[in-house]
């Protein structure tokens, strides 16, 4: 695994790819703070994009039943498996972590009963 800062100028370009590549993921995001103390936001649940809005200084994660914003992000760190996103870094100004974790479903086999 490879672990590398993104720079601010690729946060925008570089998510939006992802957001076209990433297909059938499950993220996990959680918060680590000194006020807050360490939470999870989400579990395992179906990933459907990211994008930086420059203007609004603001990453937005698109989760099945939940859009998590994250305002005035101050460094990204991303750490990639064979080339594929595995997982992130946000902190923003407050120091606020928020992890994000990628991975693939669990898929099992097809009971014979199921099978044709």
């Amino acid at each position: 695994m490879t672990t590398s800062k993104l720079e601010k100028t690729a946060w925008q370009p570089y998510f939006d790819q992802v957001s076209k590549t990433i297909d059938g993921k499950l993220a996990e995001i959680e918060i680590n703070s000194l006020t807050l103390g360490s939470q999870i936001e989400a579990e395992w649940v179906p990933f459907y994009g990211i994008t930086y809005d420059k203007k609004n200084d603001l990453i937005e994660i698109v989760l099945e039943g939940l859009d998590h914003m994250i305002r005035k992000p101050h460094e990204i760190y991303i750490e990639q498996n064979a080339g594929s996103l595995s997982s992130l870094e946000v902190i923003d100004t407050d120091n606020v972590r928020q992890i994000i974790r990628l991975r693939d479903p669990l898929m099992l086999p097809l009971s014979s009963k199921f099978q044709m």
